[in-house]
């Protein structure tokens, strides 16, 4: 069986199912519009491109319908491995990094630097999808982005 697949990619199919949840979430989306979420963005998801796009997808999603994400991100491993091409040796105690002068100023800075990365591939996402889909201020309707 062939299946009509729409100048987006996507057959009947796709866009029923795609529907399907969106209607599923839509009590949560009203519920938790104007809610702020706290999102941790772990140290091994961010050392993973497709990962972190999808992330971002994800939290400009929530913005779009109303809560605000607030993300904090762990960073472990990156953090690890700065620590070590510094030679700086790391503590740990029941699992938790101990962290002295010299260490939370290797941390600070490789927070930064992730910190720059996830709002700059956050803003990618936010203007990919802006150039995507376009509103109709008047009619509500939604469209294809023309130059």
């Amino acid at each position: 069986m062939n299946k009509k697949i729409d100048k987006n990619g996507k057959s009947k199919e796709d866009w029923l199912a795609q529907a399907k949840v969106l209607s599923e979430a839509l009590p949560y989306m009203r519920r938790y519009a104007g809610e702020t979420f706290v999102i941790k963005f772990g140290g091994n998801a961010m050392g993973n491109a497709e990962l972190a796009r999808l992330f971002a997808r994800d939290v400009v999603l929530l913005r779009q319908v109303g809560i605000n994400p607030v993300v904090v991100h762990g960073g472990g491993p990156q953090i690890g491995a700065m620590l070590e091409r510094l030679k700086i040796k790391s503590q740990f105690v029941d699992g938790l990094r101990i962290t002295d002068k010299e260490t939370v100023e290797v941390v600070e800075t490789a927070d930064a630097a992730d910190a720059a990365e996830a709002a700059g591939t956050v803003e990618a996402v936010e203007a990919a999808e802006a150039a995507e889909t376009v509103e109709t201020a008047e009619t509500g309707e939604t469209g294809e982005a023309v130059e």
